[in-house]
């Protein structure tokens, strides 16, 4: 009974929020609470509500303060060179902006945090597509896939679980690897340049124009379309499609938003350019060696930043205050999630519904366990936490294929298969990060991204099978 409403509870929110009869805010309170009580299990809604908040409590944290402190990182300019080289690749090219926003994605995900890659792929690259007149969606599911395929680095996250949860080395996981992720990023660059090629398609021949010269028209590229000068569509955007949800006629309301990388922006503090850079660098590091929470770095980063970039109080205020309400969505959004997984695991749902799927497998396909794993690694990564899948599902399916001879490296290696696909599911507290700053529905975003995402999971997963990973 649990499992099928556990299915229930996740269906009914899917679609709520992709029919967009409900906000995911409102979806990820009212479904769970409402199915609680249908279990029997109401009067522990509060425990399981406290429980949920508690666990992640710490993540939102993380996010309130990551985002202060990279958005302060934005403001001063410690991005702009390499905003800079990728506007320059594009061009005003759809094609080419497609193929630079998951490149840039790719770059930026090598730190292995998920919502610190989505602020500065977004900050650097929305301009440009509002500018252009192309769907936002193209962006967010390009780049929540291309960091999907890096969160698999060993300091992403879930490597290091899944060696935790087999007691394997990570780097015996990920090395042998890297072949087949590498082809599942290649394959996400190809995506890109086939929905970029769709793009120039239905926009036509666009040029961003500048009268003055050709240094004045990077200067635009790069500042959006800012104060350095009239840059416009030479046509209105027209058609469409089911992925195109944000039609623009040159400048629109969010010129606030287009100015974020102008040049000339009096935020900026190119003096102090090397200590910003310096002072990433040993966040980062000391991230990746786990010197203290992240939590807690983030919070000693951004008042550091703060202090050092903009020592009047007033100023501190002010970029304090221009980066609330991506700070109060995206930390609204984990609450609202911990509602959710609160129920889930409080009400054991999720194990119900993790002890179906493994049951659910033929006796027979027991020597293919590593396949699949792999395959089960899209739902069960999608409908619960990394946590979840790998220290309660997958030492379960481990003890399976161990019975038939399948080795935990080769099971520990097919778990990492669903990530491009997990990166977008609602219980991943940066994709709220994506699709808030980039004004993109939730709903809209999973209608264009699952269906692409999953066919990245399995590239991966054969890719991993031809060459003998898994």
């Amino acid at each position: 009974m649990l499992t099928i409403l556990g299915f229930a509870m996740i269906a009914t929110f899917l679609v709520l929020i992709m029919t967009k009869k409900m906000s995911p805010i409102a979806a990820l309170v009212l479904i769970p609470a409402l199915f609680c009580v249908a279990v029997g299990k109401g009067a522990h809604l509060g425990d399981y509500v406290i429980d949920g908040v508690s666990s992640l409590a710490p993540t939102a944290a993380m996010l309130m303060f990551a985002i202060v402190y990279f958005g302060v990182m934005i403001d001063v300019g410690l991005f702009d060179p390499v905003v800079r080289a990728i506007l320059r690749f594009c061009k005003a090219d759809p094609m080419r902006v497609v193929v630079g926003t998951a490149v840039l994605a790719a770059i930026v995900s090598l730190d292995g945090d998920g919502s610190t890659t989505f602020m500065i792929t977004v900050s650097a690259m929305y301009p440009l597509y509002k500018r252009l007149g192309m769907s936002l969606v193209v962006m967010t599911g390009v780049a929540a896939m291309a960091n999907g395929v890096m969160n698999t680095v060993p300091w992403g996250g879930p490597t290091a679980r899944a060696a935790t949860a087999l007691k394997l080395d990570a780097a015996d996981i990920f090395v042998p690897m890297i072949p087949a992720l590498l082809v599942g990023l290649l394959g996400v660059l190809g995506l890109a340049y086939v929905l970029g090629l769709r793009e120039r398609r239905r926009l036509g021949a666009l040029r961003i124009e500048d009268e003055e010269s050709v240094g004045a028209k990077e200067a635009v590229l790069v500042g959006a379309g800012a104060a350095a000068g009239p840059a416009r569509p030479r046509k209105r955007p027209v058609g469409g499609g089911a992925d195109h949800v944000d039609r623009v006629d040159g400048v629109d309301d969010d010129e606030d938003l287009l100015k974020g990388l102008d040049p000339d922006r009096p935020t900026l503090r190119p003096r102090l350019y090397w200590f910003n850079a310096l002072l990433t660098g040993v966040l980062l590091t000391a991230m990746i060696l786990e010197l203290l929470p992240i939590p807690v770095l983030f919070l000693l980063g951004a008042a550091l930043a703060l202090s050092v970039n903009y020592p009047r109080l007033p100023d501190q205020k002010a970029r304090i205050a221009a980066h609330a309400d991506n700070v109060l969505n995206v930390s609204g959004m984990v609450f609202a999630a911990a509602v959710f997984t609160g129920v889930l695991q409080g009400t054991g749902m999720v194990d119900h519904m993790a002890g179906w799927l493994v049951d659910t497998v033929p006796e027979g396909l027991g020597p293919h366990m590593a396949l699949v794993t792999g395959v089960l690694s899209l739902p069960l990564t999608y409908f619960m936490s990394n946590d979840g899948f790998y220290f309660g599902v997958l030492p379960v399916l481990a003890e399976a294929g161990a019975a038939h001879g399948v080795t935990p490296l080769e099971m520990a290696r097919a778990s990492l298969v669903g990530q491009p696909l997990h990166m977008s599911s609602p219980l991943v507290p940066a994709v709220y990060v994506l699709v808030g700053m980039a004004r993109v529905e939730f709903g809209d975003h999973t209608r264009f991204v699952v269906k692409w995402a999953a066919l990245t999971c399995l590239l991966i997963l054969a890719a991993g099978i031809l060459f003998g990973t898994i």
